[in-house]
């Protein structure tokens, strides 16, 4: 069979675009949060977990924190346990709490270690509370009341924030051979579980473990300006301004601001991709163009 030398030549262009940031990248460590239609779409976990084993490959240490709303509302449904929602989060009692530990830190976490596994990886999968992994702290919440023309803080029960990350035990798997998959959830100092947004654990962990980058995948192409299209290449004073003049708004905030605080905290750039695009991370780290938003404190031009 002759060989096609376009597709040969196409090939090796690639490779040399690769080339530098493979180079600049070897031995960095990239947090990347996985969740959103990425999670669902079963060809999309199979592109995800090979992407991963290939970053791994390449001398690159990916370190992965994943989501599981949907399917936590889905078991949530089947129980008849009812979902209340709260600025965005999920009320969280002791009986959702359990469903959410069996979610995330079993069904969905041992999905993700076996599909990386089954790609020629070493997944190891585990939740903020193994080895003490995440300490974390109720989270309060505080709501407007116009009646009483002040705010109130909410109970929302177990919702926590981050207070601290083991790093050392992170970064022990980390530079080895393995891939740490790790499901938000905390612990307290009395013992207690804590559901976490996905996207704040995985830009404490880019801080603590100083990573190179941190990656959100989410539903949408990047972050849009008022035209539509997607903006990267933007300054942490960049995003600010876009955020005064309600460019950025709703939704995307929390997320832009997990982002801003990595930077900020040290992290090299944050990244806001599309999940639903195959092999998406791939081609934000290694190529020219990338498919979504970066940001850094950088001005000049940066791989």
């Amino acid at each position: 069979m002759p060989l096609d030398t376009s597709t040969a030549h196409d090939f090796v262009k690639v490779l040399h675009e690769a080339l530098p940031y493979l180079q600049k990248f070897q031995g960095k460590t990239i947090v990347i949060k996985y969740g959103g239609n990425a999670m669902v779409d079963e060809q999309l976990k199979a592109s995800f977990a090979r992407d991963i084993v290939l970053l791994k490959t390449v001398g690159i240490n990916p370190v992965v924190v994943h989501g599981g709303g949907p399917q936590i509302g889905s078991l949530l449904e089947k129980l008849n346990i009812e979902s209340n929602f709260i600025n965005g989060m999920r009320v969280t009692t002791s009986e959702t709490m359990d469903v959410v530990e069996m979610v995330l830190g079993g069904l969905v976490n041992k999905d993700i270690v076996s599909l990386i596994n089954q790609a020629g990886g070493k997944a190891f999968g585990l939740t903020g509370k193994d080895a003490h992994c995440i300490q974390a702290t109720k989270l309060k919440v505080s709501v407007d009341n116009p009646g009483l023309q002040k705010s109130e803080i909410i109970d929302i029960g177990h919702v926590g924030e981050v207070e601290s990350i083991n790093k050392d035990f992170i970064e022990r798997m980390s530079d080895g051979e393995y891939i740490p998959v790790i499901a938000p959830i905390g612990v307290g100092e009395d013992g207690a579980s804590y559901n976490i947004n996905a996207d704040l654990v995985a830009g404490k962990m880019a801080e603590v473990l100083g990573a190179e980058k941190l990656i959100l995948l989410t539903n949408i192409a990047g972050l849009q300006g008022k035209d539509g299209q997607v903006l990267t290449g933007l300054s942490t004073q960049q995003v600010n301004e876009l955020i005064a003049d309600g460019t950025i708004f709703g939704g995307m905030l929390p997320k832009i601001q997990c982002a801003l605080d990595a930077v900020h905290s040290g992290v090299t750039s944050a990244h806001i991709i599309d999940g639903r695009v195959p092999h998406s991370t791939l081609l934000e780290i290694f190529s020219d163009t990338g498919v979504g938003t970066l940001i850094t404190n950088q001005t000049e031009a940066y791989l």
